[in-house]
């Protein structure tokens, strides 16, 4: 009996020494596998064998951050959280007012910013009220090279001036693409935003590393400035939901498009239904980068 007892006993301590030996294989594994880059990846952070990258792209006119609604209220608030549901990793803005005296001379683009813990470039239009009205980008990642680039108008238009804003991007892991937002030509006719198009494309031809653009467009598919744009650019949607008027939108006006590349393709795209804060639908994309 005695020497079953002990049979059993040494049995018992062989597993789970055996067990404790095995648990420790498994820490040691895990531990150099994230050393080596095999943990799970994270939006945005390229892993180890995976040769993409995952960018979300956000796209809203704000409005100047006043609800169509509430004429004359300034809701800086409310674009922020319509902003942070998404989660996005790039914003192009459009409508940003910064010291203008109809918002409050507030920076707009700086406080949205400070609100969402994003970095920001600011590219002044025009001279608005006492302050400067314009588009912007935020972002998660770090920004470099921001430019303002003016798009001509014809004098004989009156048309306002209209700009593009540049940056270049950096993900982790150092993987760059430069972004774009813009608002071109309100006026009816499209002889503005024609030639806005054609030097969108060439500014695009300059760039070194993938060009994302995005923004509000004032113009339709099918019209003779997308087609110009759609030479140089793949839209993140075909066909394209409705952006304008938030209540019973029936126009689309509002896009991301990327430069013809393989190295970006298109996961989803979504027209998000949030009708308070602005009189534009916002705009999302979920893009993949090649390393």
């Amino acid at each position: 009996m005695f020497q079953t007892i002990l049979y059993i006993k040494s049995t018992i301590c062989k597993s789970v020494l055996t067990a404790m030996r095995t648990i420790q294989a498994l820490f040691f594994f895990c531990a150099v596998t994230a050393m080596h880059g095999c943990a799970p990846k994270i939006s945005g952070t390229p892993a180890a064998g995976n040769p993409t990258t995952t960018i979300r792209v956000m796209s809203y006119n704000l409005h100047h951050c006043n609800p169509p609604s509430k004429p004359g209220f300034i809701d800086v608030d409310a674009i922020a959280e319509a902003i942070r549901r998404q989660s996005p990793d790039i914003v192009a803005i459009q409508e940003v007012d910064v010291n203008v005296a109809r918002s409050g001379k507030i920076d707009q683009a700086g406080l949205l910013a400070q609100k969402l813990n994003m970095q920001v470039f600011f590219a002044k239009a025009i001279d608005h009220d006492g302050g400067d009205y314009g588009v912007a980008i935020l972002s998660k990642y770090p920004l470099s090279n921001g430019k303002v680039h003016p798009l001509p108008t014809v004098a004989e238009t009156k048309g306002e001036p209209r700009v593009l804003a540049t940056a270049l991007v950096t993900l982790p892991g150092g993987i760059k693409f430069q972004f774009g937002s813009t608002h071109l030509d309100a006026l009816r006719t499209d002889t503005n935003r024609i030639i806005q198009a054609e030097a969108i494309n060439r500014i695009a031809r300059s760039f070194q590393h993938p060009f994302i653009i995005a923004g509000d467009f004032n113009a339709v598919p099918g019209s003779k400035p997308v087609a110009i744009l759609d030479e140089q650019f793949t839209r993140t949607c075909s066909p394209c939901d409705f952006t304008i008027p938030v209540i019973n939108p029936d126009k689309t006006i509002d896009f991301i498009m990327y430069q013809k590349s393989n190295r970006l393709s298109v996961v989803s795209h979504q027209v998000i239904p949030e009708r308070y804060a602005s009189d534009h639908l916002p705009v999302v994309a979920v893009m993949e980068l090649k390393q």
